[in-house]
């Protein structure tokens, strides 16, 4: 309730006056016209409360203009006002501009030219084709299912990357399933299970596994075979994809404190109410890289044939060359790998590790992709990336250096709303994206922002139709690094290629020496243990 009064106290304030205003004698000009300006701001405040668009709006009647207002005005000066420097937000405006405008359907485009810096170092493009083709159909897909599997996907370019419910509100899962049925790609659940909110949504899921199991769990926190199998069946659920490490918080786990725990999160974690839910920082059901790729068996056979796959943020390189030797050697192999950059978000990392835990993604992705292609597995595993992936050009580069497809988790926190309060650890999140407070999140309209997200989708494919179709591609699979500029420093540009080369098939089984130390590294990796023979990483 205290939460309540604080966000409708200018809309209050704002009344009580309107009211007193009229109790006061008429006997000069001023107080009628003050009496009718608070009047229409009341009503204004009023309409604001009881709309259903806006959730800054309807969560802080009259006060939420004030956004508004500076949106109205020029962008050097919302800047300014609003987000200084760019070096000091979290995310770039325009990507956010171009999310807001993508979602709604309106005009994307911008005058006066680009808005990047140009003439520094550092600064990407694409190269283009005198001959441009014309894309027709823009919804590209990449079927993902290796030979082990009988039911493969065949999945959309761009899709939901994980977020689970709890740390997304009821509305905005909704949204964001509805959406992405709508759309026709896949929502990842994150690791806190299938919700209700998933099921009424009807997309198609990809069911993430986390080290605390939830929604495939015994009493005691382990891996329950029976459980999985019940909630793999669901025909939802497309992909099952193991979570090993993410971005933000590589190597950490983490605990949901018993009174944050509401009986729908219980529900879907499958964890009883009054005890705290405890993440560990690793697995319990395998504990070495050959225990880790019989477990992918046993899911796949669980699941009935379903593509099994696992997600990391490459941390010691040599521990991802151990996984790849197990694959060797058992003979078994994942449908899909997917590679989080350190630069993805969360609702709440330590500072520490958000700043200089994990590898980036463009250098983990490019280690992934040529670690599978010096064993001649590349072919076999589909390759996904995640990491602050939300304009059509981030979809073209990661494709450049090796990805199948990508996920995005913020381009579609966007979609339905968010604005980076950044107060997604607090409970308190403005636009009810990310709270579970009930008048929090009866602001966001699960109805009108599935729309938003459907939007977003096709028109971010749309973007990335034009501009592969601009390279003179017909595809956008067809991104080789060598389409990819970047400047070191003024005067001297290299290609993606000169960077980031795609190696040679099977150079590490050939034990071929390279410049890059893979070779290095493959020989002290071992298929029975994820320890090193040495203190190289």
């Amino acid at each position: 309730m205290t939460s309540f009064l604080l966000r409708y106290a200018t809309f209050f304030g704002v009344a009580i006056a309107f009211v007193l205003s009229l109790l006061l004698p008429q006997n000069n000009i001023f107080t009628p016209i003050v009496s009718i300006i608070l009047g229409i701001l009341t009503l204004l405040g009023l309409l604001d409360a009881i709309q259903t668009k806006h959730a800054v709006l309807r969560n802080f009647p009259l006060l939420g203009r004030v956004r508004y207002f500076f949106e109205m005005i020029r962008p050097e000066i919302r800047q300014y006002l609003l987000e200084g420097d760019d070096e000091e937000v979290p995310f770039s405006r325009d990507a956010r501009a171009i999310v807001y405008q993508r979602a709604k359907n309106v005009e994307d485009k911008r005058p006066f030219g680009t808005k990047k810096r140009v003439y520094e170092s550092g600064y990407q493009w694409l190269t283009h084709s005198i001959r441009p083709v014309k894309i027709e159909d823009k919804d590209f897909r990449v079927s993902v299912g290796g030979p082990d599997c009988t039911q493969p996907y065949n999945l959309s370019l761009y899709n939901i990357s994980a977020m689970s419910f709890g740390a997304l509100s009821a509305n905005a899962i909704l949204a964001l399933n509805n959406g992405a049925r709508m759309g026709g790609f896949a929502h990842d659940t994150g690791e806190g299970g299938i919700s209700r909110y998933h099921r009424e949504g009807g997309g198609d899921l990809i069911y993430e596994i986390g080290t605390g199991y939830f929604g495939c769990r015994d009493d005691e926190g382990q891996f329950s075979p029976d459980q999985f199998a019940k909630t793999a069946s669901s025909d939802q659920v497309k992909m099952i994809e193991i979570k090993l490490s993410q971005g933000a918080k590589p190597g950490q786990g983490g605990v949901l404190p018993a009174a944050k725990i509401t009986p729908e999160i219980a529900e879907a974690r499958h964890i009883p109410m009054g005890v705290d839910c405890v993440s560990p920082s690793s697995h319990s059901a395998f504990g070495t890289p050959i225990e880790m790729m019989r477990f992918i068996a046993q899911l796949r056979d669980l699941s009935g044939g379903k593509p099994v796959g696992f997600k990391l943020c490459i941390g010691h390189r040599r521990e991802f060359m151990c996984i790849v030797r197990a694959m060797l050697k058992t003979g078994i192999t994942p449908d899909f790998i997917v590679i989080d950059g350190k630069e993805g978000g969360t609702g709440a990392a330590p500072l520490e590790f958000a700043n200089h835990m994990g590898m980036p993604l463009v250098e983990g992705l490019t280690f992934a992709h040529n670690t599978l292609r010096g064993v001649g597995l590349r072919d076999k595993i589909r390759l996904g990336a995640s990491g602050k992936l939300v304009q059509a050009f981030d979809i073209a580069r990661a494709l450049a250096l090796g990805a199948d497809w990508v996920n995005s988790a913020r381009g579609f926190m966007f979609a339905v709303g968010c604005i980076q309060a950044q107060a997604c650890h607090t409970n308190h999140c403005p636009t009810g994206v990310a709270t579970q407070d009930k008048m929090l999140q009866r602001a966001l309209n699960p109805v009108d922002k599935a729309t938003r997200v459907a939007n977003f989708h096709r028109n971010t494919l749309k973007a990335l139709a034009d501009m592969t179709g601009a390279a003179g591609l017909s595809h956008p699979g067809q991104f080789l690094p060598h389409h990819l500029m970047m400047r070191e420093k003024a005067g001297d540009m290299v290609t993606g290629h000169e960077v980031y080369p795609y190696l040679p098939e099977g150079f590490l089984l050939r034990e071929e020496e390279d410049n890059q130390g893979y070779l290095k590294r493959w020989r002290r990796s071992s298929a029975e243990s994820f320890y090193p023979f040495d203190d190289g990483i």
